[in-house]
């Protein structure tokens, strides 16, 4: 769940009679729903919105969204891309207090909505140092659904053969570093860890490259997660130089989750490392963290609350055993994904493990709780090959910060804590 809000945001905008006239320029109509946002008018933006983005976005969540990235303090130039037939596409950077965010707005042949993605404008990926001890090599995942494109750091030097780490996403459809806004967490625990002489493999995720691959209702985690990173397990194996044997896996957020999963299907991994994992339903936690988000300003409005009560409805529909449609569900997933989801116990998966585990968790984090991590500790306690990793000031992605975690907080640059990477790498070394 590298970022469960984050795909909250992004899936439940994509899939959110004031209709603009088919004859609105497509700018002047994304300009005029950026106005009834930043007005706070949410049932005027609403109704600029096709029936289906209506029903999936209603106003409370879309402004409780736009509030969260802080007080406006300009736009960019907007782009239009445009087709022989509609819709077309508007994509415009948005200045806030805290950072730049990237709206794409779409416009379909009448001049409504048909759809809608926010998120942090993406920096350049910054090349490696001339004075690394690692380079950085293209290595795609080879998988029965086609390739996935990743990339290998690989140490100068050093003793061979070397050990070596996959790195395994949090939810939504993530590209190799995990961006986020202006910070790339899976790049500096990749480079960090090649800088102690480990390889790390990370790749771009299928919901990312092959999104039409998910198109159906009958998909799961394991179509979206497991399979790749147990490919991706084979692939890293398989190099010269690599060690088959110290092949581990670190997986963040709904990655660690799964980790165990991925582990026993692999049967080639020596070791886990579980980086802010969910020790419970993630139908669990989407209804905690939207009460914590939306209670941030320290009230429920009447809106917010009929917001959370649909949630609630939605997710009892995914815990049922009734058919419903992924309309009906959080995030727009299909039943099979939700139910195969929350069949999964993750602490009594690390507790069937024999593998070691280093597990990590941030004192900020939001998105993955003191409850997790006290989860964690009991599940796992008296298991001498566990080691837990506390680090106070840091949130969901490894960044250190003071007060509250938000989702405002994920626009602000910055790295992975130094001494986490340097934990990770300690423990991979002190192995047998």
């Amino acid at each position: 769940m590298a970022n469960l809000l984050r795909r909250s945001a992004a899936l439940l905008l994509s899939t959110l009679a004031l209709a603009a006239s088919a004859a609105t320029p497509p700018a002047q109509v994304a300009t005029q729903l950026l106005d009834h946002l930043q007005a706070g008018d949410g049932a005027a933006a609403v109704a600029m919105f096709t029936p289906e983005m209506a029903s999936a976005a209603p106003a409370p969540g879309l402004l409780a969204l736009w509030r969260s990235f802080g007080e406006p303090r300009g736009r960019g130039a907007a782009e239009v891309i445009s087709t022989s037939e509609r819709p077309d596409v508007v994509t415009q950077p948005l200045q806030f207090a805290a950072g730049t965010v990237a709206a794409t707005v779409v416009v379909d042949a009448q001049g409504r909505i048909a759809g809608l993605f926010f998120k942090p404008a993406e920096p350049a990926a910054p090349p490696v140092p001339a004075d690394a001890r690692y380079r950085e090599v293209p290595l795609d995942i080879v998988t029965a659904g086609g390739p996935l494109p990743g990339l290998l750091a690989r140490p100068h030097g050093g003793t061979a053969p070397l050990r070596a780490v996959v790195l395994v996403h949090g939810s939504g459809p993530q590209d190799r570093d995990e961006t986020i806004g202006a910070n790339r967490p899976f790049l500096d625990v990749a480079r960090g860890l090649a800088a102690h002489g480990i390889a790390v493999l990370r790749y771009d995720k299928r919901t990312r490259v092959r999104p039409q691959a998910f198109s159906g209702d009958a998909y799961t985690m394991d179509d979206e997660t497991t399979h790749d990173a147990v490919a991706a397990v084979a692939t890293l194996a398989a190099q010269a130089g690599i060690d088959p044997r110290h092949v581990y896996v670190m997986g963040h957020s709904q990655g660690g989750m799964l980790a165990p999963r991925i582990a026993r299907q692999s049967g080639k991994v020596a070791g886990l490392v579980l980086w802010a994992a969910p020790a419970r339903s993630l139908l669990t936690l989407l209804p905690e963290q939207n009460r914590y988000l939306l209670g941030l300003d320290g009230r429920i409005t009447p809106d917010e609350q009929a917001f959370l009560d649909t949630l609630d409805r939605q997710i009892a529909a995914a815990r049922s055993d009734a058919p419903v449609a992924p309309a009906d569900l959080p995030l727009r997933q299909p039943a099979s994904y939700w139910r195969a989801f929350d069949a999964v116990d993750p602490v009594a998966d690390a507790r069937a493990s024999p593998l070691p585990m280093l597990l990590l968790q941030g004192g900020r984090d939001f998105q993955v709780t003191e409850t997790d991590w006290q989860l964690w500790q009991r599940g796992l306690s008296g298991r001498r090959n566990a080691s837990f990793q506390h680090y106070p000031a840091l949130n969901h992605l490894g960044i250190a910060g003071d007060g509250p975690g938000s989702l405002q907080e994920y626009s602000q640059p910055g790295h992975v804590l130094p001494a986490l990477i340097d934990d990770v790498a300690a423990w991979i070394g002190a192995q047998p």
